[in-house]
């Protein structure tokens, strides 16, 4: 017998402070514009040198999980292109935090911002084979480009946890994907390099293929998918990429009356599905799963039994086609009210404050560094660095 498997809870966390896009723009001599429409974002949410991936990583997941999910959870798995350690797992951080049970697998999965569908598949294909227990997967990253270049408007920084089940609350995957490999550079950062190298041009249209194939290809494995497909998340390193690459899908196809009606009925969902990415920018692994949150939260046509494609996508590249069926109640597995008291209490820096923030980075000496925590009550922080090794813990202090 098959069991349904998918995500049954996720949550979202990001960092405590942030920018306005049009503030960006006119300090930078740029029409706004450019940044709001131009490629569709209108806040970018920033991080201190202590916000690293890791503390996001706990605080996305901690709201999600109940007592009796720590002696369930028998993997904890983080997706992430913004890794500080070439060696230990972010990961085994999380698993301590959190209190989960030792005899549970963690570790760490890299393929650019492909990387958090690597492990939600892998943590699906687990809770397959053994449907009572439960795996943890969570993307975290922190998109840098530099500050007054060309990608400074596409960067952005969050989490998203979530937890992996059979009988799931909120979808419940098909077994049948759709991958793709295609060795290019597009996007890649060298050990030695703090940003990563971009062919702006190159990787746009590279995204745009990789959609069109996996897509094409997709739909001639399944003729069904046009018409069972209510509607798709993508990865969406700005807004208005996956937009773009919708309409040129729709052009591609214009003499297939079913696809061109699924790509508008898909485009028609598309202000619900990018919400929440407008207002934080690009956070890589979790990029696609941040769309996946903002459609379910915001959209109020999406229903139970639903199907949903996920296009995932990461530069290098690799892509895939996944897809889903909503379950009756998801609503109570999004924690959909401390997504939107997150966004609310977040504070304004202006740009001087954050171009000061970017500047700022740890001490790297061989010695003890203490740290004040920057984010909420209750919230994990890093509270020390002590010969190299970093140490969490959670802010106690009153607001």
């Amino acid at each position: 017998m098959e069991h349904k498997v998918g995500i049954d809870r996720m949550h979202l966390y990001i960092p405590p402070q942030y920018i306005e896009m049009e503030e960006l723009a006119l300090a930078r001599g740029i029409d706004p514009a450019k940044y709001t429409v131009g490629i569709g974002q209108s806040q970018m949410a920033v991080t201190d040198a202590t916000q690293d991936i890791v503390m996001m990583a706990i605080n996305a997941a901690r709201p999600l999980l109940k007592e009796e999910d720590l002696n369930q959870i028998d993997q904890v798995i983080v997706a992430t292109e913004s890794a500080f350690d070439y060696s230990k797992a972010a990961a085994i951080y999380v698993h301590e935090a959190l209190g989960i049970h030792p005899y549970a697998r963690s570790y760490e999965i890299k393929e650019a911002c492909y990387g958090g569908t690597a492990a939600v598949l892998a943590a699906c294909d687990y809770v397959r084979l053994r449907p009572d227990r439960k795996v943890l997967v969570i993307t975290s990253d922190i998109a840098r480009y530099g500050l007054a270049t060309g990608g400074e408007p596409t960067q952005g920084a969050g989490a998203v946890a979530m937890l992996i089940s059979s009988n799931p609350q909120i979808i419940a995957f098909d077994t049948k994907t759709t991958p793709y490999t295609n060795n290019q550079f597009d996007f890649w950062r060298p050990d030695y390099s703090p940003y990563p190298m971009v062919e702006g041009k190159f990787s746009t249209q590279l995204y745009l293929d990789s959609f069109a194939q996996v897509v094409k290809q997709a739909a001639e494995k399944d003729p069904q998918l046009w018409e069972s497909t209510q509607a798709i998340a993508l990865h969406l390193p700005f807004t208005k990429m996956g937009l773009k690459a919708i309409r040129a899908l729709r052009e591609d196809l214009t003499e297939q009356v079913e696809a061109v009606k699924a790509i508008d009925r898909w485009e028609s969902h598309y202000q619900a599905l990018t919400a929440l990415s407008r207002r934080i920018g690009n956070i890589y692994t979790g990029s696609l799963y941040l769309g996946l949150l903002s459609l379910l939260c915001n959209d109020p046509t999406i229903k139970a039994g639903d199907q949903i494609g996920l296009f995932s996508y990461g530069s290098g590249a690799v892509a895939e086609w996944l897809s889903g069926k909503l379950q009756v109640g998801y609503q109570a597995g999004i924690l959909q009210k401390e997504v939107a008291d997150q966004l609310t209490s977040r504070r304004k820096l202006k740009i001087e404050e954050y171009e000061t923030l970017y500047r700022k980075t740890l001490n790297e000496s061989d010695s003890i560094q203490e740290y004040e925590p920057s984010v909420g009550q209750g919230d994990f922080y890093l509270a020390r660095i002590d010969h190299h090794r970093r140490y969490y813990e959670q802010n106690h202090q009153a607001e």
